[in-house]
């Protein structure tokens, strides 16, 4: 009985002089916010047929220049109000650039050049690659936690490497970087959010589903910001160039609103020219689900697969569609998202996968999801 007490009191001494170890570890030492773990094994996608034949090379650019730190101060408040995208600061070959709230980078390197480093640059924060297409200038992650957000309480502290799997924070990111050639010849890359959470189904907590929850910017320009130091930029730099960026003064997105076009055909009406609505409409495909195939920026025209989230909230299983286990993929459908330009207004509107006319519902549905999110 003596030996049971005495390790007893030794257990009792131990897991004090542990808490007392992580107390004092917090209190020096602040944890980082972002430590991304995979939801699973990643998903190995097969090329779609019609995807094959894509030539490697791409054929859109964005459009609007940068400019160095020197002319940023000097010139700031002419350039916000002509509404030209800024450079809050140019370290080497990379710029971080902003317009209309939107944030991404511009580095002065070809595409091809490019894409091993960014993807690396993923797989190394934690992510697996859900989406890897190279000739298409895009890739995207799979679902993700970050484990970060899990309180380092005491017990988790002490038991958490062993039973890691019991703790969740009940929400999963997804990223979709997209490269893009311009008109100087390096590239513009662009980081989008998705997210979803798990909620329960009624008050008793019996069940639970997942929902998609709010894209959250910061996120992605603490990517943008992470990607910067990858590519060779500090991380003093990096910061600095973060901060001024936000503090810079930006002219008001322009507005985004659903109009009816003769014949009643449905369409997003936007206050602003054709290079500001292709890079609007192009991050607005990215965050709300389509795959877009291909692009073809003279024709303003893109190429995008869409599926309806309708379906996908009410297909039973879907937290296994979500992490990859086992679930039937979700019927898609193409359609081309034309952007036309008139001076300094553009509309968007929906066809078919051959370019006719799409079926009215459907055009009236994309319709609408695309402006919401370009309001």
């Amino acid at each position: 009985m003596s030996n049971v007490k005495s390790a007893q009191r030794f257990c009792l001494t131990w897991l004090g002089t542990a808490a007392l170890l992580v107390t004092s570890a917090c209190s020096m030492l602040e944890p980082d916010k972002i430590d991304y773990k995979s939801s699973g094994r990643g998903v190995s996608l097969e090329v779609p047929p019609d995807l094959t034949q894509l030539p490697g090379q791409s054929r859109y650019t964005v459009s609007g220049g940068g400019v160095t730190a020197s002319s940023y101060q000097a010139g700031q408040a002419a350039t916000v109000a002509a509404g030209a995208p800024t450079a809050a600061n140019q370290i080497a070959d990379v710029q971080f650039m902003r317009q209309d709230g939107e944030r991404w980078l511009r580095v002065a390197r070809p595409a091809d050049k490019l894409w091993g480093e960014v993807r690396d640059f993923w797989l190394e924060s934690g992510f697996l690659m859900a989406v890897d297409q190279s000739n298409m200038g895009l890739m995207e992650t799979d679902w993700a936690e970050n484990r970060a957000k899990i309180p380092q309480d005491f017990i988790r502290a002490t038991l958490g490497k062993v039973f890691d799997s019991l703790y969740s924070t009940g929400e999963r990111d997804k990223f979709r970087t997209r490269l893009e050639r311009n008109a100087a010849g390096g590239t513009d890359v662009f980081i989008t959010h998705r997210g979803m959470e798990e909620v329960y189904t009624s008050s008793t907590k019996e069940a639970t589903v997942w929902q998609p929850r709010a894209r959250d910017p910061e996120l992605e320009a603490e990517f943008l910001r992470r990607l910067m130091v990858r590519l060779g930029v500090s991380q003093e730099q990096s910061k600095a160039m973060l901060a001024a960026a936000a503090s810079a003064q930006q002219a008001t997105a322009p507005s985004a609103r659903a109009v009816a076009l003769s014949g009643g055909v449905p369409a997003v009406q936007l206050s602003d020219d054709f290079d500001r609505a292709w890079r609007r409409v192009g991050l607005a495909l990215d965050r709300t689900g389509f795959t877009v195939e291909d692009r073809d920026r003279s024709k303003g025209i893109y190429f995008v697969r869409y599926v309806d989230p309708t379906l996908e909230k009410k297909e039973p299983g879907f937290f296994g569609k979500l992490f990859g286990r086992g679930s039937a993929p979700l019927p898609t459908s193409k359609y081309q998202v034309a952007v036309r330009s008139e001076g300094q207004s553009s509309t968007v509107t929906v066809q078919g996968g051959d370019g006719a006319p799409a079926p009215a519902a459907d055009a009236q549905r994309i319709v609408q999801v695309l402006t919401d999110e370009l309001r």
